[in-house]
């Protein structure tokens, strides 16, 4: 009887031991990491992902979450980027000039800001492909109706947003603030999800 308890004390203590190591691994090992490819303009930047220096092209091993990724460099804008990792990915950190320093750089680097203005295509395209996509109505714009006329511009309510937009009904006549309802109401448009701001 003492020797079959023995063994289930014995067997009871093996298996707690087991589960605090699996426990402390498991708590310590941390989120997963996932590689991030990062190539920068201009390529001597400083790079720091949140707060840390890093290399400012290569791969750097990144855990699983939200991060920030901060260039500087003397003679251009700064750039700023939340990534929320969740698998591997690739970033482009590239800045562009806004000094004296910077156009003299960018002189003696011509393939690397035709590399930079390709990529400024890029964005700015796909910024717009967006804001066309989340507001059908600017592919219509501006329009001249009567007694009124429609355009767009910043978001008065959300002004530090590029990718939200106001749309700007210019009262011309007595009538054009109904016309107006009725023409984007016509169209398909809600007006109660647009940021409509009527000036005279």
């Amino acid at each position: 009887m003492d020797e079959s308890r023995r063994l289930w004390v014995l067997s009871g203590t093996v298996v707690v031991i087991v589960l605090v190591v699996l426990g402390g691994y498991l708590a310590f090992r941390g989120s997963p990491e996932h590689n991030v490819s990062v190539q920068s303009i201009p390529n001597d930047l400083t790079l720091t992902l949140d707060g840390k220096p890093v290399a400012a092209n290569g791969d750097l091993k990144v855990k699983q979450g939200k991060h920030t990724l901060t260039g500087d460099r003397r003679g251009f804008q700064s750039f700023t980027q939340t990534l929320d990792v969740r698998g591997d990915t690739e970033v482009k950190v590239f800045l562009f000039s806004n000094g004296d320093v910077g156009r003299a750089w960018e002189k003696d680097h011509p393939d690397q800001v035709l590399e930079t203005e390709a990529e400024e295509g890029r964005r700015y395209q796909e910024r717009t492909d967006r804001l066309t996509q989340n507001y059908p109505i600017l592919q219509e714009l501006p329009y001249v109706g009567p007694g009124f006329t429609v355009n767009y511009g910043a978001s008065k309510a959300d002004p530090g947003n590029p990718e939200k937009l106001a749309f700007y009904i210019k009262i011309t006549f007595s009538d054009g603030k109904k016309a107006s309802m009725d023409w984007l109401v016509g169209h398909g448009y809600d007006p109660s999800k647009l940021e409509l701001i009527y000036t005279k």
